[in-house]
């Protein structure tokens, strides 16, 4: 994009005072803001100074106007264009708005929170959104010690919630609250939804991708894992992928959340032991629930059915 400045750098490098020129210069000199700015600066300014800034003081009467009208070939968009001595010259600068200000940290706190599989509405929860219950209280109460404590010292080992309830009672919502609350702290969250995530293991088959995606889930400083127990799983999903993930988790002692309709005890017998192919397989399905115990504590949530009352 050529600059703003450029059509009176032109002129003047042309050192032909014309019509035009003349034009450009009153319309610079009348703009207030540019008069206030050189009435307040006139001990600094010359004025070999103030003529040589004519291109940048044009530049700023320009940019104004775009800004106020919020035109979107702007220099700059979203940043306010600002007069400033720069030596013994006018010059221009662009300062960020308080909106796109808000729309940064605003971004920033999203991208903090990795959701893979998750509906919007939940990437977007809030804790004062979340309506307490005496059904919900143990759960919010954990949920609130642990976004209380974990920041205070994230090296600790700080085990993390396996809630356990039937569709709709507020599980997830309740994950991606925490997960909003640490990322205003500064904190890295990943949530996923299990089914979906089996889905992307599977076609990653194919680009010989598996390695690198369970590296980055695995890796997640804080790790919620929704819904799980909602499909059957084959073993490789489960042993090599799952229990991949739970296995590194539980050396590094990093924390794990989980989210389903089973309890522990259900999980394991009625879900995991079962492969998708049929085969019974207790030791490995113990295994995985072994790692889960150690990572989550288990606790129940009931009350009515928020999705669909």
């Amino acid at each position: 994009m050529e600059h703003v400045g450029d059509e009176m750098t032109k002129v003047l490098n042309k050192n032909n005072w014309n019509e035009r020129l003349d034009e450009l210069v009153k319309e610079v000199l009348a703009d207030p803001d540019v008069a206030a700015f050189i009435s307040e600066h006139q001990d600094e300014l010359t004025d070999e100074a103030i003529h040589k800034s004519y291109a940048k003081m044009y530049e700023y009467v320009q940019e104004k106007r775009k800004f106020k009208l919020n035109e979107p070939n702007m220099i700059a968009p979203g940043y306010e264009p600002k007069l400033f001595m720069n030596f013994h010259f006018i010059d221009v600068t662009y300062v960020p708005t308080e909106e796109l200000l808000q729309k940064q940290a605003e971004q920033s706190l999203r991208n903090r929170v990795k959701a893979i599989g998750m509906q919007k509405d939940i990437r977007e929860a809030t804790l004062e959104s979340y309506e307490p219950t005496v059904e919900r209280e143990e759960a919010l109460t954990a949920a609130l010690e642990f976004i209380e404590e974990y920041p205070k010292n994230p090296k600790a080992f700080h085990k993390g919630l396996y809630l356990q309830g039937s569709y709709g009672v507020g599980k997830t919502y309740l994950l991606a609250v925490i997960a909003n609350e640490l990322a205003k702290q500064g904190i890295q969250s990943t949530l996923l939804n299990f089914s979906e995530f089996a889905v992307e293991m599977k076609r990653a088959i194919a680009t010989n991708t598996t390695g690198d995606k369970v590296d980055a889930i695995k890796k997640s400083p804080v790790l919620m894992i929704d819904d799980i127990g909602a499909d059957f799983m084959g073993s490789w999903i489960r042993d090599d992928i799952l229990g991949v993930i739970l296995q590194y988790r539980m050396q590094e002692q990093l924390p794990t959340f989980f989210s389903s309709n089973f309890s522990m005890e259900q999980l394991e017998k009625e879900h995991l032991m079962v492969t998708k192919e049929g085969n019974e397989e207790p030791m490995k399905a113990g295994r995985i629930m072994e790692r889960i115990r150690y990572l989550a504590r288990e606790i129940k949530m009931v009350g009515a059915n928020r999705r669909n009352p």
